[in-house]
C-alpha cells in the first residue's frame, strides 16, 4: 500500500483584507455630507446562504462545496488542480439574479462564467471574463434561474479554484415555462411509412400500453408520425424502443404534415428508453429513422410527447388516507374479495412477469387484514405484502413462493421481487415452501406457520440460487438452504433451526441460528445486531385509514421486532404523504418535499431530469412494487441532505443512457454532523446500470453522511444478461458501486457486482459490513483494459489507506472472466494493515474455474483458479 502526499499551500493573510474593507467603509462614511440621503430602493436578498451546493470536485473533505455558502468567511470550497471546474448552488426556486459576489481565496479563477439554469442541465451565461484577478468581486448581473453556477475555465494559479464565499443576490419569484407530464401523443392519430404486420400498427406506439408496439419493414428510411390535433410547443419526447431500435434518426415537427423542421438528430443512438429534451412547435411530430441498429426494422413500444402551455405540472394536492390513489398497478384485496378473483389476478401477473426481468412493468399486491386462500407465485418486479400492523394480521392459506422453472431450474437470475408482512399457512398435507431467489428479493417480516414445515432456499436438485435476505422473519419450522450459495439472515427466528451451507451463510441476531463454523460448514454467526431500524411499511388501521409505520431504532437486538411483542416506532397518516405517480416531474416531487410531505412512490418507472432533493430530517420515502427512479439526461436520481433520520425504502434507481455522476448521494461532500442517535437508513434500495437499455453512471451510491445504515442493497452493473439486452465493456459504463466517505456507517446485507474499477471504496472510519457478496465484471476484454496502475485489476472491497478502524464479517468475491479467462484480479480485499481493521470469514471463488483471483486479502490467502476454485480465509490480520 502506498499513500499519496497532499499538496499544502499557505493561506493568505485575511487580516489585511478585512482591514482594507474596514478602511474603505470608514472613508466612504467620511466623504458623505452630513444629512445627505440616497434614493430609497429595495435591497436584493442574499439567496444562496445555506442552500444546497455541489461542485465538480473538492480538494479534500475539509473544503466541501457547502463551505462556500455557509456564511462563514473562514471556511472555503476548493477544487482539484485542473480545468474546468464549477461550483453550483440550488436556490430552491426560480429567482431574478441581480448581483453575485465572489470572495476568492488565493487560488482564483482567471477565466470563468457565471451561469443560470432552470433545471440544472441547460445553462445561460450572464457574466464572462478571461481577465479575472481574484480578491473580492462584486458583480452586477442580469439573469434568472433556480440554479447559479461559477464555471471556471482557466485558473489563476497552479492550484485549483477556491472561494471563501459564493453569494447570490436577487428576488425569488417569476415563472418559467414548465415541461408538462401529460403525454399529448397518447390516443392521437398515428401513421407510419410501413408496418411489419397488422398486429404492429402505428397506433400501438401511442396507445399507452407498454406491451404493444409499432414495427416497420426492415429497410431504411422509415418513419412514425403523430397528429397532436393543434400546434403545440414541444419540450420533451420519450422513445421507448423495443430491441429493434434506430441508430440514426431525427425528431421533426410540422404545421401541415408536409414541410418538416428537425428539432433533434443523432447518429449514435443505443436504443432503450430515450427521454429527449427538445425545443420546437408543430401540430405533427415525426420520428424519422435513417439507420437501423439491428437487421430488423424500427420498433417502438411507446412514443410520448410532452408540451409546455396547458399541460403544466398539477399542484401538490392532498392525499385521502382512507381512499388513496395507489396507481393502476397496485391491487388491494380485502377478505370480501372472491378467492377466484384474487387467484385470477395473481395468475395473470405471474404469467406476465415470470420472465420479464427487463420490462418496465411494476406491480404491488396488497392484502388488508384477514384470512385468504391464495397461491402467490412471484415473478419479476412484483411485491406481495400484508396491510396489517403485524404479519399475523394477514394469513394466506396457500403459498408465497418463487420457483425457477422459467430458467430450467436455475434460480441465479431470480431477482427483483419481494414478500413482506404476511403469515403463510401451507395447505393440508404440504410441508415445503420454496423461496428460490438470488439478489434483490427480500423475504422480510414474514411468518411461515407450522413447526412441521420447512422453507427451501432451493432444493439442491434443480440448480443453483445465489444470495438473498431474510429479515425480521419467523419460521416456525426448518430453513433448508439446499443449493443456495450465499445468504444473509438478520433478526429472525427459526423454530427448528437451519440446515445446509455452500459458500457464505451469515446469521446475525438470529434465534435458532446454527453453531458458528467456518469454512466447513461456512456459517458466520454474529449474536446481536448492534444498531438497526426495520423497514417502514404501509398498513391499514382499525378505522380503515392507510398509515406508514416507522419502526424504532434497536440496539444490540436479537429476534424479530414483532413476534409476541408490540413493535416500537411511530405511525404517520398517509395524508402526510405525496403519492407519486409515474410521469410526475422531480420539480413537483421537490415541491411536495418542500411543503413537508413524505413520499410514497407507486409501482412504475419514474423518470427524473433533476435530483429529488430530500432536505428535511425524518422524511420517509417509500416505494411500492419496486418503484424505479430512472435518472435521465445525466441527472442525479436523489440527493439526501446531511440531516437526521431520513428513511428511503423499497426504491430502485436506474441509470439513463447519458452518464450520471452518481445515482444517489446521501449527504453532500464534506458532511460531518453526527447522527448517532437518529441515523439515516436505506432499506431494500437497489441500483441498476444497464439491462433494459444502455446505462451509464460514474458512481452509483455515495454516502457522505455519518452513521448511515444500509439494510439490504444490491448495486449492479449489467455486463451479461438475457438475449437482446445490450451489454458490453464500453456500453454500460460504471466505475464504482458504493463509495463511503462518512464515519460510522454500517451495511447489513451488501451486494455489489460487475463494476469496472473498485466495487466498493470505504474512506470513512468506524465502518462495519455484515455480509458482503460480489461478482467481478464478467466482460473485461483483456488484462490491459483492467489495470490499477501496475496492479492487475481492482479489488472488490477497498478500505482506504487512511482508515484506522473498520470491521467486516462474512465476505464473498467471485470471478467469471468469460470474455477472457486469462484475466487476473490481484486481490479481492485491499485494506490497511492495522489491528483495528479486521476482516472475518472470507471466501473467493473462480466460478467454473473461469478467471483467477490471485489473493484473498492484500497478499494473504490462496489463489482461486481452475485448479483450485474455492479459497477460504478466516481472519485478517
Amino acid at each position: 500500500m502506498t499513500s499519496r502526499a497532499t499538496s499544502v499551500r499557505p493561506r493568505p493573510r485575511r487580516v489585511v483584507r478585512h482591514l482594507l474593507v474596514g478602511l474603505t467603509v470608514a472613508l466612504v462614511a467620511a466623504l458623505t455630507p452630513t444629512g445627505a440621503t440616497t434614493p430609497a430602493q429595495a435591497a436584493p436578498t442574499l439567496l444562496s446562504q445555506g442552500r444546497p451546493a455541489t461542485a465538480s470536485s473538492t480538494e479534500n473533505a475539509g473544503t466541501p462545496a457547502s463551505a462556500a455558502v455557509d456564511g462563514n468567511t473562514g471556511t472555503r470550497w476548493a477544487s482539484t488542480f485542473s480545468d474546468p471546474q464549477w461550483l453550483q448552488v440550488d436556490l430552491g426556486a426560480r429567482a431574478t439574479i441581480s448581483q453575485v459576489n465572489l470572495l476568492w481565496e488565493g487560488a482564483y479563477g482567471r477565466a470563468f462564467q457565471l451561469q443560470t439554469s432552470d433545471d440544472g442541465a441547460t445553462w445561460t451565461t450572464i457574466y464572462s471574463t478571461t481577465t479575472g484577478t481574484g480578491g473580492t468581486q462584486n458583480l452586477t448581473v442580469t439573469g434568472a434561474g433556480r440554479y447559479v453556477r461559477m464555471n471556471g475555465t482557466a485558473r489563476g494559479t497552479g492550484y485549483g479554484y477556491s472561494l471563501w464565499e459564493f453569494q447570490v443576490y436577487g428576488e425569488t419569484g417569476g415563472s418559467t415555462p414548465t415541461c408538462g407530464s401529460t403525454n399529448v401523443a397518447q390516443g392521437s392519430p398515428a401513421t407510419a411509412s410501413s408496418s411489419q404486420d397488422a398486429g404492429l400498427a402505428a397506433s400501438a406506439a401511442v396507445d399507452g400500453n407498454p406491451g404493444t408496439r409499432w414495427a416497420s419493414a426492415a429497410s431504411d428510411p422509415q418513419w412514425l408520425r403523430v397528429d397532436l390535433g393543434s400546434t403545440r410547443t414541444i419540450c420533451r419526447v420519450v422513445l421507448t424502443w423495443e430491441a429493434a431500435y434506430a441508430r440514426a434518426f431525427q425528431l421533426q415537427t410540422s404545421a401541415d404534415g408536409a414541410t418538416w423542421t428537425t428539432i433533434y438528430s443523432t447518429t449514435t443512438a443505443t436504443g432503450g428508453t430515450q427521454s429527449l429534451t427538445v425545443t420546437g412547435s408543430g401540430r405533427y411530430l415525426r420520428v424519422y429513422g435513417t439507420a437501423r441498429g439491428t437487421a430488423y426494422g424500427y420498433s417502438l413500444w411507446e412514443l410520448a410527447v410532452n408540451t409546455t402551455g396547458g399541460t403544466s405540472e398539477p399542484p401538490v394536492g392532498t392525499t385521502d388516507p382512507y381512499n388513496p390513489n395507489l396507481g393502476p398497478n397496485t391491487f388491494v384485496f380485502d377478505p370480501s374479495t372472491p378467492t377466484s378473483t384474487i387467484q385470477s389476478r395473481l395468475n395473470t401477473l405471474f404469467t406476465q412477469q415470470e420472465t420479464n426481468q427487463f420490462g418496465p412493468q411494476r406491480y404491488a399486491v396488497l392484502f388488508k387484514p384477514g384470512n385468504y386462500t391464495a397461491d402467490v407465485n412471484l415473478g419479476f418486479f412484483t411485491q406481495v405484502a400484508g396491510l396489517g400492523m403485524s404479519p399475523d394480521d394477514v394469513n394466506l392459506n396457500g403459498h408465497v413462493r418463487t420457483e425457477a422453472f422459467w430458467f430450467g431450474g436455475n434460480a441465479t437470475q431470480n431477482f427483483w421481487r419481494a414478500a413482506e408482512n404476511l403469515s403463510v399457512t401451507l395447505p393440508a398435507g404440504q410441508t415445503v415452501e420454496r423461496w428460490a431467489v438470488s439478489q434483490a428479493a427480500p423475504y422480510r417480516r414474514m411468518h411461515l406457520r407450522g413447526a412441521q414445515n420447512q422453507i427451501q432456499l432451493w432444493n439442491g436438485g434443480d440448480g443453483w440460487s445465489s444470495g438473498g435476505l431474510m429479515a425480521d422473519t419467523r419460521i416456525d419450522g426448518l430453513v433448508v438452504s439446499g443449493s443456495q450459495q450465499q445468504w444473509y439472515s438478520r433478526n429472525s427466528e427459526f423454530g427448528n433451526g437451519w440446515t445446509g451451507s455452500v459458500w457464505n451463510m451469515v446469521f446475525q441476531g438470529v434465534n435458532g441460528a446454527p453453531a458458528p463454523s467456518f469454512p466447513n460448514p461456512s456459517h458466520t454467526v454474529i449474536p446481536q445486531t448492534p444498531q438497526v431500524r426495520e423497514k417502514p411499511f404501509l398498513y391499514v388501521d382499525g378505522t380503515g385509514e392507510y398509515r406508514v409505520f416507522v419502526p424504532a431504532l434497536r440496539t444490540n437486538s436479537t429476534g424479530t421486532s414483532w413476534y409476541n411483542k408490540t413493535p416500537a416506532g411511530s405511525s404517520i397518516s398517509l395524508s402526510q404523504f405525496f403519492v407519486v405517480q409515474p410521469g410526475t416531474s422531480a420539480a413537483t416531487i421537490n415541491a411536495a418535499l418542500a411543503q413537508g410531505r413524505h413520499l410514497l412512490f407507486t409501482p412504475g418507472v419514474h423518470h427524473v431530469t433533476e435530483p429529488i432533493q430530500v432536505n428535511r430530517a425524518d422524511t420517509v420515502v417509500l416505494g411500492l412494487g419496486l418503484a424505479t427512479i430512472q435518472a435521465d439526461n445525466g441527472a442525479v436520481g436523489m440527493r439526501v441532505a446531511d440531516v437526521d433520520g431520513v428513511k428511503v425504502a423499497g426504491i430502485m434507481f436506474e441509470a439513463g443512457t447519458t452518464n450520471s455522476p452518481v445515482l444517489m448521494e446521501v449527504g453532500p461532500s464534506g458532511s460531518s454532523a453526527s447522527h448517532a442517535t437518529n441515523p439515516t437508513s436505506l432499506h431494500d434500495v437497489f441500483f441498476r446500470i444497464g439491462g433494459p437499455h444502455v446505462g451509464r453512471a460514474t458512481n452509483t451510491l455515495t454516502v457522505n453522511s455519518d452513521n448511515v445504515i444500509g439494510d439490504h442493497m444490491w448495486l449492479w452493473r449489467a455486463d451479461h444478461a438475457a438475449s437482446g439486452v445490450p451489454t458490453g465493456w464500453t456500453l454500460n459504463t460504471a466505475d464504482t458501486g458504493l463509495t463511503v466517505n462518512g464515519d460510522n456507517v454500517t451495511m447489513y446485507g451488501l451486494f455489489v457486482e460487475h463494476y469496472q474499477k473498485y466495487q466498493t471504496i470505504w474512506n470513512g472510519n468506524g465502518g462495519r459490513t455484515y455480509f458482503y457478496q460480489n461478482e467481478l465484471p464478467y466482460d473485461v476484454p483483456n488484462q490491459a483494459a483492467w489495470m490499477n496502475g501496475s496492479t492487475r485489476g481492482y479489488a472488490a472491497y477497498k478500505v482506504a489507506d487512511s482508515v484506522t478502524s473498520h470491521q467486516a464479517f462474512g465476505l464473498g468475491s467471485y470471478s467469471y472472466f468469460n470474455v477472457n479467462p486469462a484475466v487476473v484480479e490481484e486481490r479481492s480485499f485491499e485494506v490497511p494493515t492495522n489491528p483495528n481493521v479486521r476482516f472475518t470469514n472470507m471466501v473467493t471463488v473462480s466460478l467454473g474455474g473461469v478467471g483467477t483471483i490471485n489473493r484473498v486479502i492484500n497478499n494473504t490467502g490462496g489463489t482461486a483458479n481452475a485448479a483450485n476454485q474455492t479459497v477460504y480465509l478466516t481472519t485478517y490480520p
